[in-house]
């Protein structure tokens, strides 16, 4: 089958890392925008780190009434107290966990959660939770993949479109990375915010990283992301640099091959010429990035020994040396996996939610320490929130659900959004079947961080397409 170079460029070769690759075959129009504007004072410097836990949280066993009213909801939906064998807190567990939210004052969004209830967190979210009790993270209630505001009755009645496959791992992933349910082919919300802003950057290096490798939620068309371990950078083990090269000696003529194989100006073919550009970019900005991590001091802040906290700490030092880098705006994405809880829900997310809370209280307090906490604003997302019956010891793929915002930015100790009703029966929010109908979209929830981060209100209409049909573009967690 035939592969025209664009997609090559696109698709096959993101991983290298390479910024602006696509831009002579990209939206000429978005360069255009972005040309002939300083919008960023010097010295001027925000990140958004999305924090994906694919799998699908379970939010309502994450954030759960105390108080009696909504309790009794969650209780009777939830059957089988931990006790005796099934997901339910009891009340006291989650009231010595309480979330401590702020009333709304000065004009502003957010506030108490819109059913009047009060809630807590899990027991292992308490680093979190301590985060949104000193004003530095907020909850973003009931959202999910929409095309529209959708109630009950439009979606029992098949009268308004809705995103396809719903309740779908791979799709469901998919349209929260893309914020496109109606386009299967879309790029990622984080690609596309790179593609108006990476211009202002001044160095080499794109302005999208991952720590978990390849991801839809940073594919733009003039943008790829930079792939790099938790560890540091990984070398070309084929020069003889890599990890294992001192194990494996190179093989001096396949070196000197390759090595001409990437010489400048010598590729007869357009796939040639593209993979020894990239191979070269790649060479150059890893030299780059080794070069400025290896010169900067140590972080004193202490992460978890996991994953994440792996990659959270990898993200904390690259900010560390965003100047080196010529780094102006940027968007990582981290990722934790094991969220699809339909069985043993109890200890598998007893574990995640221990990590995950861990790991982002150290990496605010790393922005803390590198004085960014201000400009540094990190977000979970994940394919959909749980259903609220259950399944003998875990609970099924659901729809809406609950998210938590951390960073200095972050208008925090607030709830945002509607918070749902948890009933088991004659439940208005349900659709009938156990998953709760999200009543934020994820355009709006990525919209908000986008306008934080600089995009302007017409760059803001143009990747969201379906924000118009939202009462509200900004939920104004973010100041």
């Amino acid at each position: 089958m035939a592969m025209n170079r664009r997609r090559f460029l696109k698709h096959g070769l993101g991983a290298f890392g390479a910024a602006g690759l696509c831009g002579a075959f990209g939206n000429l129009r978005i360069l255009a925008a972005a040309a002939g504007q300083q919008r960023f004072p010097i010295g001027d410097y925000k990140a958004l780190v999305c924090i994906f836990l694919h799998g699908g949280n379970d939010s309502f066993n994450s954030i759960v009434p105390y108080s009696t009213s909504q309790y009794a909801d969650y209780r009777s939906s939830r059957q089988v107290l931990i006790a005796n064998g099934g997901v339910a807190f009891d009340q006291a567990t989650i009231e010595a966990n309480a979330l401590s939210p702020l009333a709304a004052g000065g004009g502003l969004p957010g506030g108490l959660p819109s059913d009047g209830g009060s809630y807590g967190t899990h027991p292992a979210l308490a680093e979190l939770r301590g985060l949104f009790n000193s004003g530095r993270a907020a909850v973003i209630a009931n959202v999910g993949t929409l095309l529209h505001p959708t109630t009950q009755a439009q979606y029992q009645a098949g009268t308004i479109a809705l995103p396809p496959q719903l309740f779908s791992h791979s799709d469901q992933s998919i349209y929260w990375q893309t914020s496109r349910p109606d386009d299967a082919n879309a790029n990622g919300w984080g690609g596309r915010i790179a593609d108006r802003l990476h211009t202002f950057n001044t160095g080499p290096l794109p302005m999208c990283v991952t720590l978990s490798g390849n991801n839809l939620f940073q594919r733009g068309d003039m943008v790829s992301s930079y792939a790099i371990s938790p560890e540091g950078v990984e070398k070309m083990s084929y020069l003889g640099e890599g990890p294992e090269s001192w194990v494996i000696p190179p093989n001096e003529d396949g070196v000197a091959a390759y090595q001409a194989l990437l010489a400048a100006n010598t590729q007869e073919h357009a796939f040639e010429r593209a993979f020894a550009d990239v191979t070269r970019n790649t060479v150059a900005n890893y030299e780059i990035v080794d070069a400025a991590l290896s010169a900067a001091p140590p972080l004193t802040t202490t992460f978890p020994d996991s994953s994440l906290g792996g990659q959270l700490r990898m993200a904390a030092r690259l900010i560390q040396v965003r100047a080196a880098l010529g780094m102006s705006r940027q968007v990582f994405f981290v990722s934790a996996g094991a969220y699809d809880t339909h069985n043993n829900q109890v200890d598998d997310q007893q574990w995640n939610l221990s990590q995950l809370s861990q790991a982002l209280k150290a990496f605010y307090d790393a922005t803390v320490e590198l004085s960014v906490a201000q400009s540094v604003t990190a977000f979970t997302a994940s394919d959909f929130g749980r259903s609220l019956g259950v399944n003998v010891d875990g609970t099924d793929h659901g729809w809406g659900g609950h998210h938590f915002v951390v960073g200095g930015a972050v208008r925090g100790k607030r709830f945002y959004g509607t918070m749902p009703s948890l009933r088991d029966n004659a439940n208005p929010d349900d659709t009938g079947y156990g998953q709760i109908i999200p009543t934020t979209a994820v355009d709006q929830y990525a919209a908000t961080l986008a306008a934080w981060l600089g995009v302007s209100n017409s760059e803001i209409a143009d990747i969201f397409p379906s924000l118009a049909n939202f009462n509200s573009a900004d939920l104004g967690f973010l100041a």
